[in-house]
């Protein structure tokens, strides 16, 4: 068998995982000839990032909830509130913003574990139980903000989190030298990874795709994750909004592919039942789960607040649906038990590709939702007919 053979029983056999990539290319690629390269340019894909932050971080978390069999709708107004509570404790309550972000992440983490004591010890379905968290922190959004309307934000420190750019050491040909740093310790942190996850196979006698495909692997994401570099050093540098998003996903992906916890969350979304019975505590899964997605939410809330620099009565409109949507285009699997973190942050890159190209494209706003809306079935629908092919 010839690589090329391989490399196309690869792509069929793993289509789930690779599907997302190959869309978000196409769209890319789509976009980028009809808009004159206006794309692909650094302001765009820069501006493109940091407009997604917000949903990726929520998707993460959307994607164990789902996981897990379970489903969220609370979190679009909890982030708005908890975003609306860090504005007012920054301008009423004089709290700094290295004060403030902490106590919303933990007042979140607390909302979560909520959510997950209704679902897992009263027994409520998380859809009626989230439903109503949505109405009450919808209702509390209001009850913030009804003096002002908006409350504007003044503080530099936080504001830049949504807005701000990592310093610049120094500028190599008109590119920040820092954000280049960045990058190649990403490249090193992938490399490294993949190295460590194919020598664990081995060890144990499981499968592993042969070394020339591996090679190829390696140096084609690697050179995604450079020419994604050099796009951003070539603008401002990466964002404080991609560094978030950077830390969220490799702590998360640690998590979930390396810990106990994680083998035990795909175990509970599997089966609950034969989880539960080979000594998994399904009701203290259920508990982290939800209490991760408070605390995403959270973090959530302060990335849109301070992207704006204010907080408003329609902050967490929709998010949910958005963060939903980018979860399951990025393969997460309604069955639960089928999910990576890095595909719902890839998902929420594909859904703000969309938003992107459609607007430089002038399309109408009932039409951008009446596509992505195709998107998301076109998504479900692929996961569906692949858990039949299997």
């Amino acid at each position: 068998m010839n690589i090329f053979q391989e490399a196309r029983m690869l792509i069929r056999d793993n289509i789930r995982d690779y599907g997302m990539y190959i869309a978000l290319f196409a769209i890319i690629l789509t976009f980028t000839f009809m808009t004159d390269g206006l794309f692909i340019t650094s302001r765009n894909i820069s501006n493109l990032l940091d407009s997604a932050g917000y949903i990726a971080v929520l998707a993460v978390g959307m994607t164990l909830v789902i996981v897990i069999r379970h489903i969220d709708l609370s979190v679009g107004y909890a982030a708005g509130f908890l975003g609306a509570i860090a504005a007012i404790l920054l301008t009423q309550a004089g709290l700094s913003t290295w004060l403030t972000i902490p106590i919303i992440l933990v007042i979140g983490a607390i909302v979560g574990l909520f959510n997950g004591l209704l679902v897992a010890q009263i027994g409520i379905p998380s859809f009626v139980a989230t439903l109503a968290g949505m109405l009450i922190f919808r209702g509390a959004l209001l009850q913030v903000t009804e003096k002002t309307g908006t409350i504007i934000i003044q503080d530099d420190h936080f504001n830049a989190i949504g807005n701000g750019f990592i310093p610049s050491i120094m500028e190599v040909n008109g590119l920040h030298l820092l954000s280049l740093l960045v990058g190649l310790v990403g490249i090193a942190l992938y490399i490294y990874s993949e190295f460590s996850t194919r020598r664990n196979k081995i060890k144990y006698d499981f499968e592993v795709i042969s070394a020339p495909i591996f090679a190829v692997k390696l140096v084609f994401v690697s050179a995604i994750i450079g020419y994604v570099t050099w796009i951003l050093a070539g603008y401002h540098g990466f964002s404080w909004t991609v560094i978030i998003i950077l830390i969220v996903v490799i702590v998360y992906h640690f998590l979930t592919s390396r810990t106990v916890l994680g083998r035990h969350i795909y175990a509970v979304g599997s089966n609950p039942e034969a989880a539960h019975l080979s000594g998994i505590n399904v009701k203290k899964i259920t508990y982290i789960v939800f209490g991760s997605m408070g605390m995403l939410a959270a973090l959530s809330g302060i990335l849109f607040t301070s992207r704006l620099q204010s907080a408003t009565t329609t902050a967490g409109t929709l998010f949910e649906l958005d963060a939903i949507a980018a979860a399951y285009v990025g393969g997460v699997s309604s069955a639960g038990g089928v999910g990576k973190v890095t595909g719902a942050i890839i998902g929420a890159i594909v859904m703000a590709s969309l938003t992107s190209g459609m607007n430089l494209l002038g399309v109408g706003i009932s039409y951008q939702y009446m596509i992505r809306g195709g998107v998301l079935a076109g998504a479900v629908i692929f996961d569906v007919m692949t858990r039949k092919k299997r």
